[in-house]
């Protein structure tokens, strides 16, 4: 019975594993299929390297340019990445190795808990207290780069603190201790001891963190601006998702306009791609 029960297990685990891959197969296949012909009337170069973004012009030829968007995006996720790396990873040092078991299993379910927060949310906060009260009184202006990248940043905090969390607390139940029996501070053997033995799985969570960052919309859009410009610190910018978003409605089935948008989701998935195969060679090849 037991062996039976062994079979079934394992032949559904294997059916499930199926259904995932066929499920990403199948979205890929549509993404690239509805994308490729935009490349028909406007040329690979021109899409990836154009900075004007024009699909209804009446001075001229529509034009589908993405630069400034590819820009826009990877500007605000890595801004993102940044500042919640450091706060993130302060939080997590803190709560694995200073705060005591009570105060980190009564201040985890709420860090958790900003994980289930909708980002329409994050957005609406951004946008009326962020942009209002902080950016716009101090640096007159409104919605930037900058506010897209705090409120992303803030987004981001729950995965890389429970996993930065996870990983170093692991990490300090192993080597803490002893360290602190040779004589060594704590914030020496935090530093030269504990954060390395742990520095590839912070850069695992990264992975997961950068994708997340990349893909997220309603946020961004709401506090980004949603101008096709060169992306600067304190002027306004435009991501991939948020132009998909935007104009998907609008655009017609079948138009260049259309597969333009497919096109655009595509460039976003080779940019995730890319960014996490970079991360991952890193953390398997160059890391100890």
């Amino acid at each position: 019975m037991k062996k039976l029960w062994d079979r079934i297990f394992t032949a559904l685990i294997t059916v499930l594993t199926v259904i995932s891959l066929l499920s990403l197969g199948f979205v890929l296949y549509f993404i690239i299929k509805e994308a490729l012909p935009v490349f028909r009337e406007v040329s690979l170069a021109d899409f990836l390297f154009g900075q004007r973004w024009s699909p209804v012009s009446l001075n001229g030829p529509p034009a589908f340019g993405i630069f400034n968007l590819i820009l826009g995006t990877v500007y605000v996720s890595f801004l993102a990445m940044v500042i919640a790396m450091v706060i993130g990873l302060g939080t997590a040092v803190f709560l694995s190795c200073v705060a005591t078991e009570r105060v980190r299993s009564f201040l985890l379910p709420f860090i958790d808990l900003l994980a289930g927060i909708p980002s329409v949310v994050y957005g609406f906060v951004g946008l009326n207290v962020l942009v209002k009260y902080f950016i716009r009184l101090r640096v007159h202006t409104g919605t930037c780069v900058l506010a897209a990248s705090i409120v992303l940043a803030i987004m981001l905090l729950p995965y890389l603190v429970s996993a930065c969390t996870e990983t170093i607390q692991k990490q300090a139940e192993l080597h803490l201790a002893s360290a602190e029996a040779l004589g060594l501070s704590k914030w020496y053997a935090i530093s030269a001891v504990i954060l390395p033995a742990s520095r590839k799985n912070i850069l695992l969570s990264m992975i997961l963190a950068v994708g997340r960052a990349m893909g997220e919309t309603m946020a961004v859009m709401m506090v980004m601006g949603n101008a096709n410009l060169f992306p600067k610190l304190l002027g306004k910018g435009e991501s991939i998702a948020a132009l998909i978003a935007l104009e998907t409605g609008s655009a017609v089935a079948g138009s260049t306009h259309y597969h333009a948008l497919f096109a655009a989701g595509m460039v976003l998935m080779v940019l995730v791609f890319i960014i996490n195969t970079v991360i991952s060679v890193i953390r398997n090849h160059y890391i100890r």
